[in-house]
């Protein structure tokens, strides 16, 4: 249902406006990463899906999967909930298990929706660490939401440069994260 959620959204995304991918070249090939990005709205999402070659299992807050129905199409779109309020290890077995198998784990690690600058929850930089993949820092600009993609509005996902993180220190997995922010507000100037 991935394959043909991406191929649907791409024909309407296409008619209803223009998307540009930029650095999409230097997105891992191979092999699992996190793919972190900045989080507007749901539209993000769906761009994202169409812009990345590879799939990408979405991690998504755990009311999302309230609704059998909403459950059920966010399951078979690669979705998996977790609880942002009080995150327990099993919240951390299933994207290493996902990363290690050579899977892309997409976070957004502002933690909401959010049109404001946020300071970044250390979730992203954590399971990289654990799973020993690299993070790949996006920025997606554009629509939020079916309103503003009906006025045509052109949709930009900017990927950076992908980057490792190696510690055992507490403190280092803070300076990781702000390194993460600092290559995110890079991206917004390009």
């Amino acid at each position: 249902m991935y394959k043909f959620i991406v191929i649907l959204a791409t024909i309407i995304f296409r008619i209803l406006g223009k998307v540009e991918i930029k650095n999409k070249e230097i997105l891992p090939s191979e092999g699992g990463f996190i793919l972190t990005c900045t989080h507007k709205g749901w539209l993000d999402v769906v761009f994202l899906g169409i812009c990345t070659p590879r799939p990408i299992h979405f991690m998504a807050k755990k009311e999302l999967f309230n609704n059998k129905l909403t459950s059920h199409f966010l399951t078979k779109i690669k979705a998996f909930p977790v609880n942002r309020d009080s995150p327990s290890p099993s919240s951390i077995k299933m994207p290493i298990k996902l990363l290690k198998s050579g899977e892309v784990v997409g976070i957004f690690p502002g933690g909401t929706r959010t049109t404001e600058d946020v300071s970044l929850k250390r979730g992203a930089v954590t399971l990289a660490n654990l799973a020993k993949v690299p993070i790949v820092p996006a920025v997606y600009e554009g629509p939020a939401n079916l309103k503003e993609l009906w006025k045509a509005r052109k949709a930009t996902i900017i990927f950076g440069e992908p980057f490792f993180v190696n510690t055992n220190s507490k403190d280092e997995i803070v300076e990781f994260t702000d390194h993460l922010s600092e290559e995110i507000n890079k991206l917004k100037t390009i």
